[in-house]
């Protein structure tokens, strides 16, 4: 179980807290959120349902968006556009 956050592309970057409970992904989601630029796009995935309502008031209040939201084998995988 080990966090990874890599440049998938240009402007596009992917954070997986597979394994990591709350509030570790939200506190992950907000470190990577702050090394990238505006109109960048990270690519977000999890497996605790409690950190998606917690990730998206932080992106929320942030302005941040969260543009898509996918499920599929007990792991979310979401879009987030850096404001």
């Amino acid at each position: 179980m080990a966090m990874s956050f890599n440049q998938t592309g240009d402007g596009e970057w992917k954070l997986d807290v597979t394994g990591y409970s709350c509030p570790h992904p939200q506190m992950y989601t907000k470190k990577a959120l702050q090394k990238m630029s505006s109109g960048d796009v990270l690519t977000l995935v999890f497996d605790n349902p409690s950190s998606g309502e917690s990730i998206v008031a932080m992106c929320e209040s942030d302005g941040n968006d969260v543009f898509e939201r996918e499920e599929a084998s007990g792991n979310f995988v979401w879009k987030i556009r850096k404001a």
